[in-house]
Formats: structure tokens, sequence, C-alpha cells
């Protein structure tokens, strides 16, 4: 793989505008809850997403962390010692919504203190909740809800607009689109993204993501890779194999490579390729 360059220059006008509105409703925020799979911690935090929320206390959400190497992942999340990390299993996670409101009033709690030294009574925390398309952004808010509030999907581009969620007298939340930056400039992170759908497949070429995870998975995750597919290595030959053990055939018994590529991709949008993390 290249890993100096790439052309992903996609950025849709609704992420730009997502963007403006953002920075429209920041003196509305008090923090910011970042978003990120824990599959890929460095490859889907938004990479300008500093510059955007100025000085804005923020919290980590790790999601999706019963799937990942969690010696791969905890090693990369130390390195964020200027934010809160909290790590989700968001199928089970059920005290989520207490611990997030513990620590998010650890870091704002002086928002109400003030209000009350001034004689006013406490309002609710307004959290910005932000990340890359499919990170998990809306499957959080619903499980800090304790309800299916916001529209989920295995897919980039589920939530469409900014929308204000009140959880409970003490947490407001605004939802927002998944967001990109105008270029991806390393080959491997558009892949990466590519692998976990933050970036819709038509943007990258389909042959190229599934090869690239097979690759990942021949260099990194060799017992995965050969209890799944039945391959020890990775080679120019693993689509057809993997097509002929897994009955991707058209007539004539010939491979249906649009299918294993699929069929690739799906296993790991699906969390059914064993426990991974594609950052290294």
């Amino acid at each position: 793989m290249n890993e100096n360059k790439t052309n992903i220059n996609w950025y849709p006008g609704h992420m730009a505008k997502t963007k403006r509105e953002i920075k429209e409703k920041l003196d509305l925020i008090d923090i910011v809850y970042e978003v990120i799979d824990s599959r890929m911690p460095k490859s889907s935090r938004i990479v300008d997403l500093d510059d955007l929320i100025k000085d804005k206390p923020k919290i980590i959400f790790a999601t999706k962390y019963d799937l990942c190497d969690k010696v791969v992942t905890d090693k990369l999340l130390s390195e964020y010692k200027d934010s809160l990390v909290i790590k989700c299993n968001l199928k089970e996670n059920s005290n989520l919504l207490k611990e997030v409101i513990s620590k998010t009033e650890s870091l704002i709690k002086n928002i109400n203190d003030r209000r009350i030294e001034k004689g006013l009574s406490k309002r609710s925390y307004r959290a910005l909740v932000v990340g890359v398309p499919n990170a998990g952004k809306s499957t959080l808010i619903n499980r800090l809800a304790g309800r299916n509030i916001a529209k989920t999907g295995n897919m980039a581009g589920v939530t469409k607009n900014l929308n204000w969620i009140r959880l409970n007298k003490d947490l407001e939340l605004l939802d927002t689109p998944g967001i990109l930056w105008p270029k991806i400039e390393s080959r491997t992170q558009a892949l990466n993204l590519a692998s976990l759908t933050s970036i819709k497949e038509e943007i990258l070429d389909k042959e190229e993501i599934a090869r690239y995870i097979l690759e990942f998975l021949s260099n990194n995750y060799p017992q995965i890779l050969l209890e799944k597919y039945k391959i020890e290595k990775y080679d120019d030959n693993s689509i057809d194999t993997i097509g002929r053990k897994r009955g991707c055939l058209m007539k004539g018994n010939i491979v249906d490579y649009e299918k294993v590529y699929t069929l690739v991709i799906n296993d790991v949008k699906e969390g059914r390729i064993g426990k991974i993390t594609f950052d290294k």
C-alpha cells in the first residue's frame, strides 16, 4: 500500500454545512463528546476537531470496544492524555448515563457553581456529540437515553441534521451528522475508514478495500484469517480461494469476485471478523 498520498477528497456539502452550524452553535455548548471507533482509535479522530471546538472541554467515547483488540486499542487510547476517555460496549453498558453525567460534571461543574453564586438555579449541561460517519454516535445517544430516539444504521450518513435531544434534567445533547475533513492524506487512514464504512463504499474501490482487509489480517491477525477464511497467508489467489470455499460462484463454477469483496467488507462491518484494531 502506498502510505504517502491518497486522492480521497470526498467532502460532501452536508459536512461543510455541519461544521458551519457547529461554529454557529458553539456558544451554547458546554462540553464536547467526541465519538471514535475502538477498532481505529487514531483513524477515526476528526483531525481538525480542536480547531472547530476551540477550548471546549472534551470527553472521548471509544465505542464498539467489545469488537477491538483491547491490547492495541488501550495502548493507543493511553496517548490521549488531554481528554477523559470512556470505553463503551454499547450493547451492554447499562450504567453509562450515570458515568457520563458524573464525568461531565467533574469537567464543567463550575458552570452551575457560578449560577448558584449569582442566585440562579442550576441548568442542564449541553454537550455536542461529534464524530466521523458510522462511529456509533446515534447508538451512543440511544444508550444514554435508554430508548431509540436517534436513527441508527451500519453505514455512513444516517444522521442528516443537527438535533437537540434532552436526556434528562441534567443533560442535553446536540446530535450532529458524521463529518470528515476536506482531504485525507494517508491512504492507510482512508482504507481504515472505508473498511469500517466511515467512508461510503462507492468512494473507494471495493476490491481495494477487501484486499486491504485480507492483507491486514494476514500481517496482523493470521489466526483470524485462517479461522475465518481457511487461508494461511494472503496472496493474489486469496479472493478465488475464499470465493470457492464460501460458495460465491456464478454459472460455470466461476468465482463472483464482487460477491467476495462484499462478503469480506460485510464481515468487518457487522463485527463478524473477530476482535481487531486497524490502527497500529
